[in-house]
């Protein structure tokens, strides 16, 4: 009397999953929210006027990174980010000991299963910020 209880369980959440859909539509286009709430920032103007030039900048350097893929892609998106900063040379450096850090930190995490990789990645992170 278990076995046919189970398998109509097993076969209903089966059943949901193939129903599933991908958005379509708006909200497949919808545009990312921003990681910040200026509204709650001391400054709300001053900060929605740097996301807007922070903003600017991605898409200046998108055009002029456009048509490469992966790791050129984003050194040629680095390139661009940092040529446009106020002090390009120490954004270059900052630049260079995140990706040294992230490298570490991947190697360090390396061969853990996807939830606890990403856990590791955390703690590994946080802990050469400090």
């Amino acid at each position: 009397m278990k076995l046919p209880s189970i398998l109509a369980a097993c076969l209903l959440a089966a059943s949901t999953l193939s129903f599933a859909q991908a958005p379509s539509g708006d909200a497949a286009k919808a545009p990312r929210k921003a990681r910040f709430d200026c509204s709650q920032a001391k400054d709300p103007k001053a900060c929605e006027e740097r996301q807007a030039k922070m903003k600017a900048a991605h898409d200046k350097a998108s055009k002029a990174c456009e048509g490469k893929q992966g790791a050129d892609r984003r050194e040629c998106m680095r390139h661009e980010m940092c040529a446009q900063s106020k002090d390009p040379k120490a954004c270059e450096e900052r630049a260079a000991k995140m990706k040294a850090e992230m490298q570490k930190a991947r190697k360090a995490c390396e061969g853990k299963p996807q939830g606890e990789r990403r856990e590791c990645m955390r703690q590994e992170m946080r802990g050469s910020a400090k």
